[in-house]
């Protein structure tokens, strides 16, 4: 059986689309155009930057995915759940895998250095984190983190693209990354209950492998806290209005929902939780973000 946020087709775009599940891209699109948003209130915005920046987060992201199903592959292969992954199932060979990350790297260093210098300067140190968080699962229980830190660059991209320099206060850029680093861990921890077992057998060091399924949740619901403590810091040092508030409150509400549809007993909820309402958070977010804006 297909995996959730599975595009059905055999074109060879709908399997590239699958490969690194393009629908996830809206997890932390709309965070990275929060970035520039609040960017907006001290340089311009242009429409060619708007398109430069989805070609660098989207290129990104498919590198990181991309070079995610390579090194996991054998593991892939050995799950059910994912086992018909476009590798381990053998609709794409591993050459091929390997020539779309290497497109994609190349698009998004470009995508970079017609940006600014400084987001060029700092892209092969966001691009060697996003493609190491594959190697984390191994070793460390807090590889969610990990991947939720690779998300939390997108915002802190979005920003430095248009801006070219870094916030004032310096901290807002922190707490926006550390908001979105905590809401990833926090939901990636919810995903991860679904493989205990397997992670268990296979030696992979999962948070819900090493604490269990009780303790897994308290410590993703004390992150989303956290995602909310730290979205409110970044309203304050933005100097935003009621309407930012407002989307606080509405992303503060969706975690709430999301908790209550995953439980230690019952993970049958565990692809709506994950995808639809946090889907429906950023997006929801970055709206509330950008209706400030025009507010002002």
């Amino acid at each position: 059986m297909a995996e959730g946020q599975t595009i059905s087709g055999g074109s060879r775009v709908v399997r590239y689309a699958n490969f690194v599940k393009l629908p996830h891209t809206v997890f932390a699109l709309p965070f990275a155009l929060v970035g520039v948003v609040l960017a907006s209130y001290v340089a311009p915005v242009s429409y060619v930057a708007i398109a430069w920046i989805v070609l660098a987060f989207t290129s990104a992201r498919f590198a990181a995915m991309g070079f995610n199903r390579i090194v996991d592959r054998t593991y892939d292969a050995k799950n059910p759940r994912t086992a018909m992954r476009e590798i381990p199932s053998g609709t794409m060979g591993v050459k091929e895998a390997k020539l779309l990350v290497i497109v994609a790297i190349l698009l998004f260093e470009l995508a970079a250095w017609k940006l600014n210098f400084l987001c060029y300067a700092l892209s092969p140190f966001a691009l060697a984190w996003v493609l190491c968080y594959s190697f984390t699962k191994r070793f460390t229980r807090w590889s969610h983190l990990v991947l939720g830190l690779g998300l939390g660059i997108a915002p802190v991209g979005g920003y430095l693209a248009i801006a070219g320099s870094w916030s004032d206060p310096w901290w807002m850029l922190v707490a926006l990354a550390g908001a979105v680093m905590c809401w990833t861990g926090g939901f990636d921890i919810l995903y991860a209950l679904q493989d205990i077992d397997f992670d268990r057998a296979n030696g992979l060091h999962s948070l819900p492998a090493k604490v269990g399924a009780h303790r897994s949740l308290e410590i993703a619901r004390f992150l989303h806290v956290g995602t909310i403590a730290l979205l409110i810091l970044v309203g304050y040092a933005a100097g935003e209005g009621w309407l930012y508030d407002a989307g606080v409150g509405v992303a503060a509400a969706l975690l709430v929902f999301e908790h209550s549809l995953v439980h230690a007993d019952d993970v049958s909820k565990v692809d709506k939780a994950f995808f639809t309402v946090n889907m429906a958070l950023s997006s929801t977010f970055f709206a509330f973000v950008l209706a400030q804006r025009l507010w002002k």
